[in-house]
């Protein structure tokens, strides 16, 4: 299917015969006529990205072509623009104390990104994500802010970035967190990945449950985490196993003695702190690619040190070819469940189910155009009792929609 499409496009051609002969190796130079090839389509979004690798990859194939682009003039155009719009809506109805009415929570607008890549040489780039926010309902505008920025060396088999980046630790499930972190983190291996973060999260992305949402004022977070991943490629196993410790004062709350009123935090001397704001996190996940279109994944967490809320799952089966709306008609479906306890899925990626909550998901994506997404999401469920809501287990619901456009 693959080269048949690539044939279509006129990207590749095959030799006199008729055929491809994919079992022989291509030279250097056979590569570059398909990125040039490629490249004359003024492809955009994640596919230029990748097509700038290789063009970075191949010049001097591509020069003696005489393909003329300014990234092959040793990057005389030294910053690649991307980004994107997305629009979004959403509404929470939610009952954590089971009054019999739900409380309702609306998301009506959209947000600009910017993601600009300087390139400083064969191995090193610098990269940045800028965000503005406008919200639809009260017609308010945010100015732009630097939501990321660090530098990244990409060698073979070798990854190193140092400044505030993505911390998704859990590639494909995103069941802590999916937020930023101001670091370092280094990568090593291809197949078999180990990966090594440490660094600082901002104040609100680590809270002890709904009883100990920033306690402390001006008080991030600090992370130290280890994992290995492994994934056979498109189709076939994939999965992997992490630890992480955290440190946080807000994280007393925790603890069941604190929620008991057994003490209170600001007067204990350090050693004692010191007992009440740790978390030790343990994650495993795992998943398997039946198809290029057929997954099925899940994953579990669990925080050691909490008495409530420790553990953290979710399971999913989805269909489909989405993929961020590179081609027109890519489309995916999912369904799952989700169990979000609070003091394990601190920031977790929430677009569906809610934070301490557990319950059933469903979602679509289409793109009906190239580089333009539709997103649906429903979520329905109810939160978890564990001690933290006496009153019993009160309900949850959640729909959200998206449009976003990638340039």
């Amino acid at each position: 299917n693959s080269v048949s499409k690539l044939a279509a496009e006129g990207v590749i051609e095959g030799y006199g015969d008729g055929t491809y002969r994919g079992d022989r190796n291509i030279t250097r130079y056979e590569m570059a006529q398909m990125v040039a090839k490629a490249m004359a389509k003024n492809p955009s979004g994640a596919t230029k990205a990748e097509l700038d690798r290789l063009a970075a990859e191949f010049r001097d194939e591509l020069d003696a072509l005489g393909v003329r682009v300014a990234e092959l003039e040793k990057y005389a155009d030294k910053v690649v623009w991307h980004g994107k719009v997305e629009y979004t809506y959403s509404n929470e109805r939610t009952d954590p104390l089971n009054t019999g009415r739900k409380d309702r929570a609306k998301e009506n607008g959209f947000i600009f990104r910017l993601e600009p890549t300087a390139y400083v040489n064969d191995h090193w780039t610098v990269n940045a994500r800028i965000d503005a926010y406008a919200d639809m309902k009260k017609d308010e505008t945010t100015n732009f802010e630097l939501v990321r920025g660090w530098a990244e060396g990409d060698y073979d088999k070798f990854n190193v970035k140092v400044g505030k980046f993505e911390f998704c630790p859990e590639p494909e499930f995103g069941l802590m967190w999916d937020t930023e972190i101001s670091g370092a983190e280094l990568k090593v291996g291809s197949k078999w990945q180990f990966t090594a973060t440490g660094g600082r999260l901002a104040e609100d992305k680590v809270g002890g449950g709904y009883y100990g949402e920033n306690l402390m004022e001006d008080d991030p977070s600090t992370v130290v985490g280890l994992r290995v991943d492994y994934n056979q490629g498109e189709t076939g196993l994939f999965g992997g196993a992490g630890w992480y410790h955290v440190k946080d004062d807000d994280l007393a709350a925790s603890r069941r003695a604190y929620r008991d009123n057994e003490f209170d935090f600001e007067t204990l001397d350090e050693g004692n702190r010191n007992k009440y704001r740790k978390a030790n996190i343990w994650t495993v996940n795992l998943g398997y690619n039946f198809s290029d279109k057929l997954y099925l994944k899940g994953a579990y967490a669990r925080n050691s040190k909490a008495d409530t809320e420790k553990t953290s799952w979710h399971a999913e089966l989805g269909y489909g070819d989405y993929d961020d709306a590179s081609e027109r008609g890519q489309w995916g479906v999912y369904a799952g469940y989700r169990r979000y306890g609070t003091n394990v899925s601190f920031a977790p990626t929430t677009d569906d189910a809610l934070r301490g909550t557990q319950g059933f998901v469903v979602g679509a994506q289409w793109a009906p155009m190239k580089n333009v997404g539709l997103l649906v999401k429903y979520f329905n469920g109810k939160y978890i009792s564990d001690g933290t809501y006496r009153n019993g287990r009160g309900k949850a619901d959640k729909f959200f929609a998206r449009v976003e456009m990638f340039f």
